[in-house]
């Protein structure tokens, strides 16, 4: 049986991406996640009885992919749905796959920085 991710197990994992920056841009119920100010995840907090969700980035035919697989991915809640997929965590996607979304979050925001930015992001800090 596959572990069932929660909350913190979300959080957590999109926090140790390299330069992951917690912020409330919108509201104290809608925690996300930036890398050089853009954001690559958002967790609404406030869903106490339902399971999580996820709102990540991700390149529009392999969103259509993921929505057509399975019934817990859909078009992005309050998002560009072209771009955005919003991802219920209920068990019925398997918890590699769920982490596979957001490393391919992160990943397309990363690569959408100027190179600047990505050098910097690259370079430890002393």
């Amino acid at each position: 049986m596959t572990k069932l991710l929660n909350m913190k197990d979300l959080r957590a994992y999109c926090g140790s991406k390299i330069g992951a920056v917690e912020d409330f841009p919108f509201d104290q119920e809608t925690l996300t996640f930036k890398v050089m100010g853009k954001i690559f995840a958002l967790l609404p907090l406030e869903k106490r009885d339902q399971p999580p969700s996820i709102n990540l980035k991700c390149e529009p035919q392999l969103a259509q992919i993921l929505r057509s697989t399975y019934d817990a991915v859909q078009p992005g809640y309050h998002m560009s749905k072209k771009h955005w997929n919003t991802v219920i965590v209920d068990g019925s996607i398997p918890a590699d796959e769920i982490l596979e979304m957001i490393d391919h979050s992160y990943l397309l925001v990363v690569k959408s920085l100027s190179k600047l930015d990505r050098q910097q992001l690259q370079t430890p800090k002393p």
